[in-house]
């Protein structure tokens, strides 16, 4: 599978050829943020412009998309695994109107009409469907930071559509999970503390990697660079959690552009040292 970079009226968005729901991944290009760090996507608030700007730049974004500004479910990310079920009552959470107490780093649905919003700038977005009988009837939307991919919120967002798949159609179809894992840090720029290597070797050290049964993910998914250090690999890491978790290795799609290697296209937390914009990556039905 792959991705597909789209241009229109100036907002550039990634797409994967595998998800059948209206989806997209942001880049940082095409908005109205004119601060040199925010310039010119910026999709949260918080990190320099007014909250006029993001509001115009969600607008832009849903316009090129192909979806309702006003529907977008996105509450404070806490890099855990938390996954909310939402529906049309949630729509406008965290841009329209306040999200009050609740915070969470994943959303399914299976309403028409709701937009699940995940906000990254090196975290994993993890995009997924699940179908039946080829018609997409659930999707979800999860932020995998590094602290969320070794809490497992990959498995958490596949067993929570399923769920919900599993009570939206009671047809004897089986229920068949496709993902898209889009642009994150990659390990040739994931510069991380020793706390971060102890914290995935403790939570998935002895977890069996799906495609190597003598290897843990801890083993497959830590990588070591040429310059002597040692970094994880979320993409892959969120991708072995997704097969544990019973998606498999032909219904995944993973996008092969690192954030920080391309802060042209992208916003980056460590590239820019923090002082950068936001993405949003979008899912619904």
């Amino acid at each position: 599978m792959a991705f597909t970079l789209h241009t229109v009226n100036g907002v550039r968005y990634l797409t994967s050829d595998l998800l059948r729901a209206r989806h997209a991944f942001a880049t940082r290009c095409g908005g109205f943020s004119s601060l040199p760090h925010t310039a010119s996507l910026n999709l949260a608030f918080g990190r320099g412009d007014d909250d006029g700007t993001v509001r115009d730049n969600l607008a832009a974004f849903a316009d090129a998309v192909g979806f309702d500004p006003h529907a977008v479910v996105s509450v404070p990310q806490v890099h855990g695994k938390t996954v909310h079920r939402v529906d049309v009552c949630h729509r406008g959470l965290g841009y329209g109107r306040p999200a009050g107490e609740m915070s969470g780093d994943g959303y399914v649905t299976s309403a028409p009409g709701v937009v699940l919003g995940v906000k990254t700038a090196d975290c994993t977005p993890i995009l997924l469907e699940a179908r039946r009988g080829g018609t997409v009837v659930a999707v979800a939307a999860l932020h995998a930071g590094w602290r969320g991919t070794v809490a497992d919120i990959a498995g958490e967002g596949v067993r929570s559509l399923r769920e919900l798949a599993a009570e939206t159609d009671v047809s004897d179809a089986p229920i068949d999970l496709f993902a898209a894992i889009g642009p994150c840090i990659h390990p040739c720029c994931f510069d991380v503390q020793d706390d971060c290597l102890t914290a995935i070797r403790a939570a998935v050290g002895d977890t069996p990697d799906p495609t190597h049964s003598d290897r843990s993910i801890a083993e497959t998914c830590v990588r070591h660079r040429p310059d002597g250090r040692t970094a994880p690999d979320l993409p892959a890491m969120n991708a072995a959690l997704l097969l544990r978790a019973g998606v498999p290795a032909d219904h995944m799609d993973i996008c092969p552009l690192c954030t920080a290697c391309r802060t042209d296209l992208f916003y980056s937390h460590r590239a820019m040292h923090g002082h950068r914009g936001t993405m949003l990556s979008v899912c619904m039905l």
